[in-house]
């Protein structure tokens, strides 16, 4: 049985259904599989050891995941062995084509088009949508859930500095 959560997001106002397990702080981070820019299955153990910056976006074709991208690509500068990672069902294709425009070089932008396995496992998918919701995970060395945010209104902003402040906690 999936998980469904109404009233728990909106979009444009209008309240949407999101679907897939929520994840709270203490929670063994679950695992995922999702696709690189060339194509390739990433999961989290590829992610490594380190704390993870998990960026969730509904498409990077839009002006506030466009922000939150680069912002947080700006910002990883400053977090050392941080993993930011950037999630969004955008095709490989046009996630490479968006690092490249904008200089992302710094955040893995992953797609969840093919299985939505992350947005399941982590509880964003926007049923009417296929989409994500927009959000942030924050996971320290050993896979635990440190800090979550799940955005009330996917157009808004998510709260950087407190998800930079909670990463900060864990360097």
């Amino acid at each position: 049985m999936t998980d469904k959560r109404k009233d728990f997001v909106t979009m444009g106002g209008n309240p949407v259904t999101i679907i897939g397990k929520e994840v709270k702080v203490g929670d063994k981070a679950p695992d995922f599989t999702v696709l690189t820019n060339d194509l390739k299955p990433f999961s989290l153990k590829d992610a490594g050891d380190n704390i993870k910056i998990i960026s969730v976006v509904p498409s990077l074709d839009t002006g506030v995941c466009e922000f939150q991208t680069t912002h947080f690509n700006q910002e990883a500068s400053e977090l050392g062995d941080v993993r930011i990672l950037t999630i969004s069902v955008d095709l490989p294709f046009a996630q490479k084509r968006f690092c490249g425009a904008k200089g992302i070089d710094k955040v893995i932008t992953l797609s969840d088009h093919k299985d939505l396995s992350f947005g399941m496992n982590y509880g964003f998918v926007i049923e009417e949508l296929r989409l994500l919701s927009r959000g942030i995970v924050i996971l320290d060395k050993n896979n635990v859930v440190k800090y979550v945010e799940y955005v009330k209104e996917v157009g808004e902003h998510p709260d950087y500095d407190k998800a930079i402040e909670e990463a900060k906690k864990l360097i």
